[in-house]
């Protein structure tokens, strides 16, 4: 038990900004969430899952983290609740960082995302993608996910219809055959991003960097590209038909 609280803890370290007195609290916090899950008679994977779900965004930010990190966990040494776990974290992004379409496209400075935000992000972009079954996709159209750290994610065919990634680091994440149509990636850093087949119609690409990137196949139809670094990106095959890249 105290080498369980004490990974969690050195994962909330390297997590949050150096506050011992936070830090404290949230080894208490820690502490009396696995203490909750010891209680559970021969707690199996379903029973821990169980608690989680009741738990994950009902307690403080710092709570939720670490139950999902112990979600993570679960869909690592119990593949068959993946898809259920990475399908969960995509529906606690949805509800507690949504976007409407009437402010999504403001051009808003990027802010931070919230802590537990971002951890069920990097859960989802870092997940087994074998473990995902076939002809199913991960949902996070309409979240204001704006300044998110997605550098190297596997966010391959992920729904991000209308997402706000303003100033989201996208640097070398895998994007292929994603849907970003209207999405708002203005500022992006999409530097050697992997774009192939992705859905950019109508999409903000303003001063977005594209880099390197692998557009092939890619539909900017109607895209906005002003400003957009492009400089040896893959463009071959790829439909730029009414895209705007000047005023």
């Amino acid at each position: 038990m105290f080498t369980a609280i004490a990974n969690s803890f050195g994962v909330m370290k390297n997590i949050l900004p150096t506050n011992e007195k936070l830090l404290s609290k949230m080894f208490l916090k820690i502490y009396d969430f696995r203490e909750h899950i010891k209680q559970v008679p021969h707690s199996s994977p379903k029973q821990r899952l169980k608690i989680a779900i009741a738990q994950l965004g009902d307690r403080t930010i710092e709570s939720s983290i670490v139950i999902i990190n112990d979600l993570e966990q679960i869909a690592h040494n119990h593949p068959q609740y993946h898809w259920i776990i990475m399908d969960i974290l995509a529906s606690f992004i949805r509800k507690n960082a949504s976007d409407t379409p009437q402010k999504q496209h403001l051009c808003n400075p990027p802010a931070k995302v919230r802590r537990d935000i971002q951890a069920a992000l990097t859960v989802i972009a870092r997940r087994d993608v074998n473990q995902d079954p076939e002809n199913e996709q991960l949902d996070l159209s309409h979240t204001d996910i704006r300044g998110a750290n997605l550098n190297q994610a596997n966010l391959e065919q992920i729904n991000l219809y209308q997402a706000n990634l303003a100033g989201a680091n996208l640097k070398e994440a895998n994007l292929e055959g994603a849907i970003l149509s209207a999405a708002n990636l203005e500022r992006a850093n999409l530097y050697s991003a992997n774009l192939k087949g992705a859905i950019l119609s109508a999409s903000n690409l303003q001063w977005a960097n594209l880099q390197k990137a692998n557009l092939h196949r890619a539909s900017l139809y109607l895209a906005n590209l002003r400003g957009a670094i492009l400089d040896d990106a893959t463009l071959d095959r790829a439909n730029f038909r009414e895209a705007k890249f000047s005023e």
